[in-house]
């Protein structure tokens, strides 16, 4: 299956949702925090399978995150010259 398909079956899925959520609506009410819990879930599940098709549909997408390393090497000390210890106060201070 091409993610396109994935995609297609992901939002049909979504549509019966909608469907159930609001015949739950109607038997339910929708003033309970519950029910609008379930309502806000369900649309930004919409929200989140429209962001994921416009990435999709961008040629290009990396699909997966770049590696960054990080050196073993310790930091220059004097990058942290003029910071705080945090959790700690400033040096050359005494607590109150």
């Amino acid at each position: 299956m091409s993610v396109h398909d994935d995609l297609t079956a992901v939002q049909r899925c979504l549509d019966d949702l909608s469907r159930s959520v609001g015949r739950l609506e109607q038997q339910l009410g929708s003033g309970g925090l519950e029910m609008r819990r379930v309502r806000t879930d369900a649309a930004h599940l919409k929200e989140s399978v429209a962001l994921l098709r416009e990435a999709a549909a961008q040629p290009g997408t990396p699909h997966r995150p770049e590696i960054v390393t990080i050196p073993d090497t310790p930091y220059d000390d004097s990058l942290w010259v003029d910071t705080d210890d945090e959790g700690l106060g400033a040096r050359h201070r005494h607590a109150p």
